[in-house]
């Protein structure tokens, strides 16, 4: 008896150890007897889904199994059903039951990753359905106030409306924010820490210090290393930021050119106007992107009396660099050699530090340089005033 329950605690031993080198995705669609089921990852620039695996499904029921070499986003795409599930695929048993009539409410669960996402997702949807009722009861208070202000390019009372929403939302943001300090293993706080990274109003130095608290694992996970990459340069960024300012430029700008975001060539010689900004930034910029929408609404007040603006990106990323423009609703000229602080144009204007601006006159003269702001902003109005 006693080698017969050595041999069942040894075998259970390995059946444990096998478990965690392997996943199994159990999966259920209540009403769905047949269909076809495709096991999803991002693709490398992470704007679409490539499938990596397809089974059947069997009078409701599916299995999806593999190895994992650590945790990573993934989807599971049901033919014939609109949306995704989003969860997380690592090793061990994963169980999914799919909302054939709303994929978004679909249950996951089984693994620690997976069940801590479950109920993440569950707090922060009641955490937004509170403020959105908040948030749409303000905007419809403040509808006549908000139109006004954006006839008039009231740039004041466009940003302290903006700020009230803002706060409106603070519980959700909040509970983002603090996830992962209390949460040191889960997967999820890679992913939050990474998306903080992309906002102007969070402390690089913040998100280090609580990336540092996280499980060992996470902080070697792909995630984790691209997590420290970003930190690295925004450091750098930030560093560079408190170099002292070269000495102002003067004489005519040398002209440029640099490809778009849809690849067309763009020169400065055919972005001047009355008065020119070159405008030199990077959508990991935190300090570019805060200043962005005081430069957005003085370019659409002032872009019909004369003002012309190029931006020159010092991204790498192509994606990125889209998204930044996109997000930020810039419609004026942007150029990129996608190549960082190595970027030609910002060697050939010494660009050391960035925001940096380089205002212009009608004839390409630099007039004035690294203005932000009002004084910016004051300085255009004059130049286009003469």
């Amino acid at each position: 008896m006693k080698k017969i329950a050595l041999f069942l605690a040894v075998a259970l031993v390995a059946i444990s150890c096998k478990n965690k080198e392997e996943y199994t995705i159990s999966g259920s669609i209540d009403g769905m007897k047949s269909g076809t089921v495709y096991l999803e990852k991002l693709s490398e620039n992470g704007m679409s889904t490539i499938a990596v695996d397809t089974v059947k499904v069997l009078d409701g029921k599916f299995e999806i199994k593999g190895k994992a070499l650590e945790p990573s986003i993934h989807f599971i795409q049901i033919d014939k059903l609109e949306g995704k599930v989003l969860f997380i695929l690592e090793n061990g048993d994963i169980d999914i039951t799919v909302d054939k009539d709303s994929v978004f409410k679909s249950k996951m669960g089984g693994t620690y990753s997976n069940d801590e996402f479950y109920t993440f997702n569950e707090q922060l949807a009641k955490l937004q359905k509170k403020s959105q009722g908040k948030i749409v009861k303000f905007q419809q208070e403040n509808m006549a106030k908000m139109t006004e202000a954006q006839k008039n390019n009231d740039t004041i009372v466009m940003n302290s409306l903006r700020n009230e929403i803002k706060a409106l939302r603070s519980e959700s943001t909040g509970f983002m924010n603090s996830y992962p300090k209390t949460h040191p293993k889960s997967f999820i706080s890679i992913l939050l820490l990474e998306n903080m990274l992309n906002n102007p109003d969070i402390k690089i130095t913040d998100v280090e210090k609580t990336f540092n608290s996280l499980e060992e694992s996470l902080k070697k996970s792909t995630a984790g290393k691209k997590v420290t990459e970003t930190i690295a340069s925004l450091k750098k960024q930030e560093a560079a930021l408190k170099t002292p300012s070269p000495a102002s430029a003067s004489g005519v700008a040398p002209n440029f050119e640099g490809k778009s975001p849809d690849g067309k060539t763009i020169s400065l010689k055919e972005s001047m106007g009355k008065v020119t900004i070159i405008d030199f930034w990077a959508s990991w910029c935190n300090p570019c992107r805060q200043e962005n929408p005081s430069v957005v609404a003085m370019y659409n007040e002032l872009h019909s009396k004369g003002l012309n603006i190029i931006g020159v990106s010092l991204d790498e990323n192509l994606d990125k660099w889209k998204k930044a423009i996109d997000d930020d609703k810039i419609t004026w000229n942007q150029v990129s050699n996608l190549k960082g602080w190595k970027d030609p144009i910002a060697v050939q204007y010494n660009i050391t530090q960035i925001p940096a601006t380089i205002i212009l006159d009608a004839n390409g003269t630099i007039v004035a340089k690294d203005l932000r702001g009002e004084e910016l902003k004051a300085k255009i109005k004059e130049l286009l005033a003469k």
